[in-house]
């Protein structure tokens, strides 16, 4: 009898490269139907009986893990961030959780650069703008010369740091464990967290949703940064409280925003919607054609290891 996989990534996220993997091995696929995430029963009504399953966006829940044990042996998400899959549950079960390091990170630090670009010439007010028949020239920033702060220099941040560089930005870094190559190579500061909002001219997150970082962006912090100062976030939804990002741009306290994550997504009736100020992206950081590929390759290859008994390499469980 074949292995089941499920495969929970909609029909735009999966690889042709990573379903041929799969099938080579002789697995037996199980395809997400929908063009949009499962939701949790639809979820508990593939797993059963399945051997490993790839996750894109699928909140996998202690339930669909129960349902899946004991057959099930590992959730390969495709890209870096596992907060949508009980850790805990999944450790109990004796279920692997691993991620695509590095695969999406190129595609999430051009996005983040492309945000930060759009922050600072108001390009998205000026596209509404000339749509509607205005000529409106917004006055902006030259990125050159200003204090970038990176929060988290794992992979992405590390290659936004890169870019940034290029632009000639001064960079400043917050993460626990400091890179020397960045040091020397691209002039990085590394500071604590207070340190870099009090003095970036431009923020751009690039923390996991954890504990210690969700909420990090609150009214507090905003009220330190500078005037002309914009937050960038291509990370978590999670890391910003969205009610007092809303008051700071709706009050001036920071000149701009711009964001591809949100803690609700999609971000319905969200009174962000309604400023100027701030610019919006769809969680799009990942989708590239490259960094699908690569995330669903890294994820199909986890699969084939874990179900023929071996280790897997990037295990989030310890």
């Amino acid at each position: 009898m074949k292995e089941k996989i499920v495969i929970g990534s909609r029909a735009r996220s999966r690889a042709p490269e990573m379903i041929k993997l799969l099938e080579e091995k002789g697995y037996k696929l199980e395809m997400n139907p929908f063009d949009r995430t499962m939701t949790e029963d639809e979820l508990v009504e593939c797993i059963r009986g399945a051997s490993g399953m790839v996750a894109g966006s699928d909140k996998v829940t202690r339930r669909v893990l129960e349902e899946g044990s004991p057959t099930l042996k590992i959730v390969a998400k495709q890209g870096v961030g596992y907060n949508t899959i009980d850790i805990e549950a999944a450790k109990q079960l004796n279920i692997a959780v691993t991620i695509t390091p590095g695969a999406n990170s190129q595609s999430v630090a051009e996005l983040s650069i492309g945000l930060m670009l759009s922050a600072a010439r108001n390009i998205s007010s000026m596209d509404r703008a000339v749509r509607c028949g205005k000529w409106y020239r917004h006055t902006g920033t030259e990125l050159g010369g200003k204090i970038l702060g990176i929060v988290g220099m794992g992979h992405i941040g590390g290659e936004v740091a890169k870019r940034a560089h290029a632009f000639g930005m001064q960079i400043l870094a917050y993460d626990v464990y400091p890179r020397q190559e960045f040091i020397d190579l691209y002039k990085v500061r590394y500071v604590d967290l207070d340190t870099i909002f009090k003095e970036a001219d431009f923020v751009s997150l690039h923390a996991p949703a954890i504990p210690e970082t969700i909420g990090m962006v609150n009214a507090s912090r905003l009220q330190t940064m500078k005037k002309n100062a914009y937050i960038i976030n291509a990370a978590r939804g999670e890391l910003i409280i969205e009610k007092d990002l809303c008051e700071a741009l709706k009050n001036h306290t920071i000149a701009g925003a711009a964001l591809d994550v949100y803690s609700s997504e999609p971000p319905i009736k969200s009174e962000l919607m309604e400023q100027e100020n701030i610019t919006f992206t769809a969680h799009a950081g990942a989708y590239t054609h490259e960094a699908i590929v690569g995330a669903g390759v890294m994820a199909a290859e986890e699969i084939i290891r874990v179900v023929s008994g071996e280790m897997p390499k990037y295990n989030v469980i310890k």
